[in-house]
């Protein structure tokens, strides 16, 4: 099955799960293409940093749709907070579930998301959510690698094609540790502070109340020439700053 044909096939209105990652981008331009009436919710919750959202903005204006911003407290979920083993399957079950709501009360016949087949499925506990949800996944289920991704959104002009991977604010945090809206705050501050310094593609992990950064190892000596200055620019986050000389 190709994309075309996925999104001929849809038979209504389609909901996206949009993040404003490379993948979710790609997607809604493809759906897009393709003359689907495709609509990109961006559920917004304390995991997702400011960045995402003016990301997927940006992506939703150039395709030329309307994006929905649903709002959803996940900290309130107790099995989210505790940050346990299965913490994304209880945060994917609590944002798909806002959005299938919202969807269905816009008319959308289908929810789909931006897995992709380059993709490990066999053991992501926020994968078994969106099966029990009936979530689709046209870049899976049509054989579209991350490669290709990022290849096509750069024909189509989207800003997004070089966009480095991004998990959630919530990964900085060893599991079993509880997640606190201050700590998800400090984390994202810090992970600014080191954009405004030069730094890219990176990590800002809390380690017994410490940040570790992990950067790529092309960026470790020029991180430790400016010791100093992240620190400075780190102080108002963590007291204490790591450097993890582990490629990530």
């Amino acid at each position: 099955m190709t994309l075309k044909e996925f999104f001929e096939s849809a038979g209504g209105p389609v909901a996206l799960g949009f993040s404003g990652g490379v993948d979710s981008c790609f997607l809604l331009w493809a759906g897009k293409h393709y003359g689907a009436d495709i609509r990109p919710y961006f559920v917004k919750t304390a995991f997702q940093p400011q960045f995402e959202l003016e990301d997927a903005r940006g992506i939703a204006d150039f395709v030329g749709v309307r994006l929905n911003v649903i709002e959803l407290d996940n900290l309130a979920c107790r099995d989210i907070r505790a940050n346990g083993p299965d913490r994304c399957y209880f945060c994917k079950r609590a944002i798909f579930g806002a959005l299938e709501k919202k969807a269905k009360e816009d008319g959308c016949v289908m929810i789909t998301d931006g897995t992709n087949a380059s993709d490990d499925l066999s053991d992501r506990p926020g994968v078994r959510a969106l099966r029990e949800l009936e979530v689709r996944s046209p870049l899976y289920e049509c054989g579209i690698t991350k490669d290709e991704i990022r290849r096509m959104s750069k024909e189509a002009g989207l800003f997004t094609w070089d966009k480095p991977a991004y998990a959630c604010l919530a990964t900085r945090v060893e599991t079993g540790v509880e997640i606190s809206a201050d700590i998800l705050k400090r984390i994202e501050g810090a992970e600014e502070e080191l954009k405004k310094l030069g730094f890219w593609d990176l990590r800002v992990r809390v380690r017994s109340g410490m940040a570790c950064l992990q950067l790529k190892s092309d960026q470790f000596e020029r991180a430790a020439s400016m010791a100093d200055r992240i620190k400075a620019g780190l102080s108002p986050y963590f007291k204490k700053v790591l450097l993890d000389l582990d490629r990530r």
